[in-house]
């Protein structure tokens, strides 16, 4: 089975330098750590249904790390990160995404 090509939409990219500007003004090392464990989730997709389809947006699929939710699609041999947000935002906002 061929790996999974990971792209990640500019929604995602711009979310994931959001959240490591947040913890960046608490710890520059935290900042790192969890933009690296987001980073590092999607890389262990072995195929595209293997986690739990989002309960607030179905036509996604999500993985929980720490408390934020990436949120992909899957298109032939590729995942398509769509966003990360924080697991602890109303879920109208979350519904809007």
């Amino acid at each position: 089975m061929p790996a999974l090509r990971i792209i990640w939409s500019k929604q995602a990219k711009e979310s994931l330098k959001s959240i490591f500007e947040y913890y960046k003004g608490k710890s520059l090392q935290g900042a790192k750590n969890v933009r690296s464990d987001l980073l590092q989730a999607p890389k262990k997709i072995l195929f595209a249904r293997q986690y739990q389809k989002d309960e607030i947006n179905p036509k996604y699929y999500r993985i929980i790390v720490r408390n934020y939710k990436i949120l992909y699609l899957e298109e032939d041999t590729r995942i398509l990160i769509i966003d990360i947000f924080s697991t602890s935002q109303s879920p109208d906002v979350l519904a809007s995404k």
